[in-house]
């Protein structure tokens, strides 16, 4: 079991940046693919982007690639999620996953049923 606390979001107004952080404790001995999932008020949970354990490999939504960037540093358990050039669209709960991995360029799907271990989500709000 491996548990995921997200930081980071807050209030930014549009063209603005945030990097949001996902640590994760418990059984961080083993390897996991981490993924960024969002969710905007009335609308469904999507995916964001997805990164291997390594960092190696990683793919994005096409909503915002050269936008979003997700990085892994294995020492601290976290994964990050820089964001710039924020829309108001942007606005939503930004939630971190996870599922085991047994190798470390996996990187995981972009379903929320791929993943089986979630965060609390962190809100970022984008004013315009």
């Amino acid at each position: 079991q491996v548990q995921l606390v997200e930081s980071g979001g807050g209030l930014v107004q549009a063209g603005g940046s945030l990097r949001l952080s996902c640590a994760a404790s418990g059984r961080t001995f083993s390897r996991y693919a981490m993924a960024w999932f969002r969710q905007a008020p009335g609308k469904e949970r999507e995916f964001v982007g997805a990164i291997s354990w390594s960092g190696g490999s990683t793919y994005y939504a096409d909503f915002v690639k050269d936008r979003f960037t997700i990085s892994i540093d294995n020492a601290k358990n976290t994964v990050y999620l820089q964001m710039n050039s924020l829309k108001p669209e942007d606005t939503a709960v930004y939630y971190c996953a996870a599922e085991t991995s047994y190798s470390t360029d996996y990187v995981g799907g972009n379903k929320i049923s791929d993943y089986p271990y979630w965060g609390q989500g962190t809100q970022v709000t984008v004013s315009s």
